[in-house]
């Protein structure tokens, strides 16, 4: 077992046992659905690549349960052109 998770430290810094669950658990959908890990890290472990990226706060969920990458552009939708104006 990951030593971090019997630590407090990840548990307050989520805000919650259930929200530490939740992100794990999305970002590791995330991490099997080919996206990279945003950590250097010696192992190939994807729940201690999930966990240092929480430790060194590079993923966070946001107020509807999202995972964010920390300094990641916000989604700004989709964007209209005028094509009439070229």
């Amino acid at each position: 077992m990951i030593d971090a998770l019997k630590e407090e430290e990840i548990v307050n810094k989520v805000g919650g046992r259930f929200k530490l669950s939740t992100l794990i658990q999305k970002r590791l959908v995330a991490l099997n659905g080919g996206a990279r890990p945003l950590v250097n890290i010696d192992s190939h472990e994807k729940m201690e690549i999930v966990v240092q990226e929480i430790l060194q706060d590079k993923i966070f969920l946001d107020s509807s349960s999202e995972v964010k990458i920390t300094g990641a552009p916000q989604d700004l939708g989709a964007l209209e052109f005028d094509l009439d104006s070229l």
